[in-house]
């Protein structure tokens, strides 16, 4: 199955049929709003509407002053957001309608201030697209006071603006005020420890020192190159000089220290003389010889002195000889020599030493500039930072006190409102269109929900869809007049066939019905049927007077059985009397044929009789049966008429009795619950129900076609001349 199967199309039919049987509360609903529409449309009074133009600007005054700022600039909050809506809420706000009313001193129509509610909802405030406008509408009845209102509506916004941006101009200078000492001292105390590093770190210029410090270690270099190079030339030329004279530099010092010396010199020259002199006294005397001893006492005696003169200039630790301490000019030259370069070499030594020592502090220094610089750095941004923030103080302050004593604010009146001299025109039209649609409206609202709230059945179509029997036979309605009392009740009396009920097309329903009946079944003849319903008011006892009628009709002999023996009405209906019938055959087992009477031709109608106290065991009897079978012996058809299914059980049991059942239903009288318990009932008790017939049906309001007449009947090929619709009849035993 595919899936369009399942879509139910909308049956707008379904839908007028309900507006057609809800049609007069719904025309009641309309007439209601429709009259409120009038009522209210003629009771207005002519209104006059003022308007006014206001400019919202942002405060050009501290970019005339030079200043800048941003005192009573209108900003947006949020990205999407228009800044003209804030002050749209500003001109309406509970503030600002106060003042106008007590300014206006507004009154209502019992002479009491106006609230400012209801002068809140007479203002509307516009803003056209793309421009920084306001539009201040107001209606009132007085032309004078809409103008009015307007205007001070304005004034008051204007004051109250000017008044809140030198409220704001106040309070940010008092706290301006409170944080100027603040942030002076601030920048003091930055200031002061920037001073205390640069004089800790000996700090000028960084960048310069750098600089300088870079070109120093450069010069420095070379300079320590160069001194390298100078300094290994003369190691040089000192080695090759201490190689030639085979002293040390510490010798040549010495012996030229020592032969400089006048009484070492003397010293010597005695020894020198006193040695000459032992070697001349040796070769001429013995070894023991007193000239030679006294000679060779005072060689050491000179040795001795010598030895402590030289150890009291050159050291105890030096041993020199004696040769040592006279030079010739050649070795003398050789040794000074060494001695200059000697010194040379240990000058070279030193600038080498001192060189290094100042490489290596500027270089320390150098590792240290960055720290430093840093560090400076840090000190001045926090400085720039702190003195950035008091000269932005001292700034704004002056914006601020210039903006304090401004009396302009950020609205200016474009065009102000004047007394209008028309009124604003009628709306009456519009008034009684929407008046009329919402009329309409809840027309529609109360008629479907009134249709959805009654349960009740209101088609065939849903009739058989309950019921799910074979539809015999559909009864169009017809106005009953005639009526009678049962107790405080007023019954209206059904009509017959022939009597008050036309021909057509009442008549050939009947004989439509008569003739589904006859053609039910062709195994068995039918002769025995009971006629009920689910509810009373259904008209099943209608039913079953006219379909005897019409089965009289044809030509065949009919009973009509009021089996009703709680309320009896087929006696009321054929005129008769009830004083015998069904109950006295049963109890008093008179003779039939002193109950029977014939009230038309081929038609018999037996009474309910006296009302018994428990009719359902009078029905539930042998003798009931007994008189079933009589009846089937003499008459074609016996139609029972009996109580409806809810609340007794006296069409149940004479159903078991009799050949089916007939069920009457009437829409708009049995709802949904009564007819599905009536046919579970049905069910449950086993009962043949040969079918239903829908009586009472308004043809108008059917989605169905069951009636199709035309204006002039055709004659029927069935038997008594019966005034049938071909299409109906055949449309029907279809179904």
């Amino acid at each position: 199955m595919k899936y369009q199967d399942h879509i139910e199309e909308v049956d707008f039919q379904k839908y007028w049929l309900i507006l057609q049987r809800r049609w007069l509360p719904a025309v009641g609903v309309f007439g209601v709003f429709i009259t409120l529409a009038i009522m209210f449309a003629f009771s207005r009074k002519a209104s006059y509407k003022a308007e006014a133009s206001l400019l919202i600007k942002k405060d050009n005054i501290p970019s005339l002053t030079g200043l800048g700022g941003s005192v009573g600039e209108i900003k947006s909050l949020k990205f999407q957001d228009n800044p003209l809506d804030s002050q749209v809420k500003i001109l309406t706000s509970v503030p600002v309608i106060q003042e106008t009313i007590n300014s206006l001193e507004l009154k209502n129509k019992q002479g009491e201030t106006i609230k400012v509610k209801d002068l809140k909802e007479k203002i509307k405030v516009s803003t056209p697209p793309g421009t920084d406008i306001l539009q201040i509408t107001y209606i009132d009845k007085d032309p004078q006071q809409s103008a009015e209102v307007v205007n001070k509506i304005i004034e008051v916004y204007i004051k109250n603006n000017i008044e809140s941006n030198r409220a704001e101009a106040v309070a940010a200078r008092k706290f301006i005020l409170k944080q100027l000492p603040l942030s002076e001292t601030a920048v003091k105390r930055t200031e002061q420890v920037l001073r205390q590093f640069k004089e800790k770190n000996k700090v000028i210029s960084l960048e310069e020192e750098a600089s300088a410090t870079v070109d120093n270690i450069s010069k420095l270099e070379e300079e320590i190159t160069k001194t390298q190079a100078q300094f290994a030339d003369i190691t040089a030329r000192s080695q090759k000089l201490r190689s030639e004279i085979k002293i040390s530099s510490q010798q040549a010092v010495t012996f030229a220290e020592l032969s400089q010396i006048p009484g070492i010199q003397n010293m010597l020259t005695q020894l020198q003389e006193a040695e000459r002199q032992l070697a001349v006294e040796q070769t001429i005397y013995k070894p023991g010889h007193p000239s030679v001893v006294n000679l060779q006492e005072k060689v050491n005696v000179l040795n001795k002195l010598l030895k402590q003169r030289i150890n009291q200039i050159a050291g105890n630790n030096k041993q020199v000889a004696p040769e040592n301490l006279q030079l010739g000019n050649l070795r003398q030259s050789l040794i000074a020599d060494i001695l200059r370069t000697e010194t040379e070499r240990i000058g070279l030594e030193q600038r080498i030493t001192e060189l290094t020592n100042a490489r290596l502090a500027y270089k320390k220094r150098a590792n240290v500039l960055p720290q430093l610089e840093q560090t400076q750095r840090q000190l001045e941004r926090q400085l720039k930072a702190a003195q950035t923030t008091y000269e932005a103080l001292l700034t704004r302050l002056q914006e601020i006190q210039v903006a304090e004593n401004q009396n302009i604010g950020n609205a200016r009146v474009i065009s102000p409102a004047v007394v209008p001299e028309e009124p604003i025109p009628s709306k009456k039209k519009l008034i009684l269109v929407g008046g009329g649609f919402v009329g309409i409206l809840f027309a529609i609202i109360t008629a479907f929900a009134l249709d959805l709230v009654d349960r009740s059945i209101k088609t065939v179509r849903e009739a058989k869809k309950v019921f799910n029997y074979t539809l015999l036979g559909v009864i169009p309605l017809m106005d009953r007049k005639k009526g009678f009392h049962i107790g405080k009740q007023e019954k209206l009396v059904p009509k017959v066939i022939g009597g008050n009920i036309p021909q057509f097309p009442l008549g050939e329903a009947y004989q439509m019905l008569q003739a589904n009946l006859k053609f039910l079944s062709s195994d068995k003849e039918l002769k025995t049927i009971v006629i009920t319903s689910s509810v009373a008011e259904e008209g099943k006892s209608e039913v079953a007077a006219n379909l005897a009628v019409a089965m009289s009709q044809v030509g065949h002999r009919v009973l009509l059985v009021d089996a009703h023996m709680r309320q009896p009405i087929q006696h009321h209906i054929w005129d008769l009397t009830n004083m015998v019938g069904l109950s006295n055959i049963i109890v008093d087992k008179i003779e039939l044929e002193s109950a029977v009477q014939e009230v038309m031709e081929n038609l018999y109608v037996l009474p309910s009789g006296v009302v018994p106290p428990n009719p359902i065991a009078l029905l539930d009897s042998q003798r009931m049966a007994a008189l079933i079978n009589t009846f089937s012996q003499d008459y074609e058809f016996i139609i029972f008429d009996t109580p409806a299914l809810a609340g007794t059980a006296d069409a149940a049991v004479l159903g078991k009795l009799v050949d089916g059942i007939l069920l009457v239903v009437r829409p708009g009288v049995v709802n949904t619950a009564s007819a599905s318990v009536s046919k579970e009932f049905l069910t449950q008790s086993g009962q043949n129900v040969l079918g239903m017939v829908i009586n009472g049906v308004d043809v108008k309001q059917e989605p169905d076609s069951y009636f199709y007449y035309k204006k002039k009947p055709i004659e029927s090929n069935i038997p008594g001349k019966l005034w049938l619709n071909e299409k109906v009849y055949s449309s029907i035993i279809k179904k």
